[in-house]
């Protein structure tokens, strides 16, 4: 007996519309995909005409951005609540108790005195004692 073997048929895969899926796919991450921004605060310092740049960068440090509304952040973190408690806390938190470290206030230039010295005095009773104001160098007058 003879068996005849059948013909076989040569198999393509259509490209364009695997393209057509894969393009589909790809706006659609494109689309849904969401981009974070880390919270920060928006502040511009004061002008001073003297005064020393900040030491050792690589030092870990503490830093303390209140805006002009009052709104304070601790090493860019937005804290919730605008008052003394909810900033020691904070302090406390980012220190791991440590109170050594040096602690940077960087105030807006149009931030009522009260928010500086409510983060003064959260500093002062952690027990802070490297404390540094943050300014920027006054531009040279012609």
């Amino acid at each position: 007996m003879k068996f005849r073997r059948k013909q076989r048929e040569n198999v393509d895969i259509n490209l364009a519309s695997l393209i057509d899926v894969v393009f589909i796919l790809l706006l659609f991450f494109v689309v849904t995909t969401t981009f974070t921004r880390q919270t920060e605060l928006r502040v511009d310092l004061p002008e001073a005409v003297s005064g020393s740049p900040a030491e050792d960068q690589n030092v870990k440090q503490l830093d303390i951005a209140i805006s002009a509304e009052g709104v304070f952040s601790v090493n860019n973190q937005v804290l919730e609540k605008n008052d003394l408690n909810s900033l020691m806390d904070a302090l406390q938190k980012e220190s791991g108790g440590d109170t050594k470290l040096p602690l940077s206030i960087s105030a807006d230039g149009k931030t009522q005195h009260q928010a500086v010295i409510t983060a003064m005095d959260a500093a002062g009773k952690l027990g802070f004692s490297h404390l540094r104001m943050s300014t920027v160098e006054a531009a040279s007058q012609p």
